[in-house]
C-alpha cells in the first residue's frame, strides 16, 4: 500500500529529546516500510526515516527560532500533500495534525484518516466534530472519545513504542521517577509531596516549556530548592530512560487533566517499572491495576500503593507491555483501519484506445 504519514513540523521525527505525537509517527512510520509498505513521510528536513521524505521546513519548529507563525507552515506542507494526490501517488493519507486536513481533504477522492493525539474536551471541539461528523478518525483512547460521540470513529489504536527500544537493566530500584514535561496539569508538585510522605527520594526528568515557567518558578522551584528528597535531572531522551526508568521504584503519574494516551506509562512498563497514576484520562486503559501498577484517586492513596508496589513482579510489567504496546501491534491495527478505508473506494478505470 502507498502511504503518506503527515506529522506536525514541531518537532523532527523522532524529536531529538521530548515530543509524544512526532516519536509515534516515527515509530508507526518505521514498522509500516518493515512490513513492505510504500511509505512517505511529510516531516521536517532534519528528520530521520526509513520511509521516503517530504521535507516542508528544513528544521523542526521548536528549534527554529526565526518561526513565528507555525500555522503558515503547516498549511504549505497540506497543500503539497494534496498536489501529490492530485498525481495519484497514494492509496492511503495518514494525518497526525488534529482537525487541520479536516475540510481540504473532504474535498478531494483519496481516502484519508486523521489520528487525535490531543484533549478534546474543550467546548469549542464540539462545532469542529458535528461539522465534520463523517471525516474519520482514530482515537489513541477509548477515554478520548467521551466528549465528542459524534466523531465518526474508526476505532482506538493505543501507542506502542518498538520493543527492544527501552529495556529493563538489571538495577536495584531506589527512588520514585516523575517523566516528561513539568506543567500544572501533569501534577508535578503533587509527585513531591507523594515522595515526601513516602520519605523516598523523588528524580524528575522533565522538560519545561516556555509557557510553563511561570508554573515551575512559582511552584515547583521552592518544592525542589534545598530539599534533599527532590533531584531535578531536566528532560532525557530514550538513551537514558533505561538506566532512569530500570532505577525506579515506580513511575509517578498524579495527572490532573484527561490525559488522551500518556506515553511515559508504557515507557516505564517496557522498562519494568511499575506505574501509579491516577485515575484520569486513559490511565485505567492503560495501567492494570495490581499487574502493572495501580490507578489512584489521590495523594494518600498514591502514598499506599508505593508500600504495595514492592509485591509487583517487575518481569510481568514487562511481558504485559510485550503483549500489549508494542509498535508491531500498533502498526497492524493502523493497517486494518487503513484497508477499511481503502477497500470501498472503486478502483480508477483506466480507458485503453483500440490502438493499444
Amino acid at each position: 500500500m502507498r502511504i503518506a504519514q503527515v506529522a506536525p513540523l514541531t518537532e523532527a521525527v523522532p524529536p531529538r529529546l521530548y515530543g509524544g505525537t512526532e516519536r509515534v509517527v516515527h515509530w508507526l512510520t518505521e514498522e509500516l516500510v518493515a512490513l513492505g509498505h510504500d511509505v512517505t513521510l511529510f516531516a521536517s528536513g532534519d528528520s530521520e526515516t526509513s520511509a521516503r521524505l517530504e521535507a516542508t521546513w528544513p528544521k523542526a519548529l521548536r528549534l527554529d527560532g526565526a518561526v513565528r507563525d507555525p500555522n503558515a507552515l503547516h498549511i504549505v506542507m497540506l497543500e503539497r500533500v494534496r498536489q501529490k494526490c492530485d498525481d495519484e501517488e497514494f492509496d492511503l493519507l495518514h494525518f497526525h495534525l488534529d482537525y487541520y486536513p479536516f475540510s481540504l481533504f473532504s474535498r478531494q477522492p483519496t481516502p484519508f484518516l486523521t489520528t487525535l493525539h490531543g484533549r478534546l474536551d474543550l467546548p469549542e471541539h464540539q462545532p469542529v466534530f458535528t461539522v465534520f461528523s463523517s471525516v474519520p478518525v482514530i482515537s489513541i483512547s477509548d477515554a478520548q472519545r467521551r466528549p465528542v460521540p459524534q466523531a465518526n470513529w474508526i476505532r482506538t489504536v493505543h501507542h506502542g513504542i518498538p520493543e527492544k527500544l527501552l529495556m529493563p537493566l538489571d538495577l536495584r530500584p531506589q527512588y520514585l521517577a516523575v517523566l516528561g514535561r513539568i506543567a500544572p496539569e501533569k501534577g508535578v508538585d503533587r509527585a513531591i509531596r507523594i515522595a515526601m510522605r513516602c520519605g523516598i527520594p523523588l528524580k524528575i526528568a522533565a522538560k519545561v516549556d516556555a509557557s510553563d515557567q511561570d508554573y515551575y518558578d512559582e511552584v515547583i522551584r521552592r518544592l525542589i530548592d534545598g530539599n534533599p528528597l527532590v533531584e531535578f535531572i531536566g528532560e532525557i531522551g530514550d538513551r537514558e530512560k533505561p538506566e532512569f526508568l530500570s532505577g525506579a521504584i515506580a513511575l509517578l503519574v498524579p495527572i490532573d487533566w484527561p490525559e488522551p494516551f500518556g506515553l511515559v506509562m508504557i515507557e516505564a512498563m517496557a522498562c519494568g517499572t511499575p506505574v501509579i497514576a491516577y485515575n484520569r484520562g486513559s490511565v485505567a486503559e492503560i495501567v492494570d491495576h495490581g499487574l502493572t501498577g495501580f490507578v489512584v484517586d489521590d495523594e494518600g492513596s498514591a502514598v499506599a500503593a508505593v508500600e504495595r508496589v514492592f509485591d509487583l513482579s517487575r518481569s510481568a510489567v514487562r511481558q504485559q507491555f510485550e503483549s500489549r504496546f508494542t509498535a508491531r501491534r500498533m502498526a497492524l491495527e493502523y493497517l486494518e483501519a487503513y484497508n477499511r478505508l481503502v477497500e470501498p473506494v472503486e478502483p480508477r478505470i483506466k480507458l485503453v484506445s483500440s490502438a493499444e
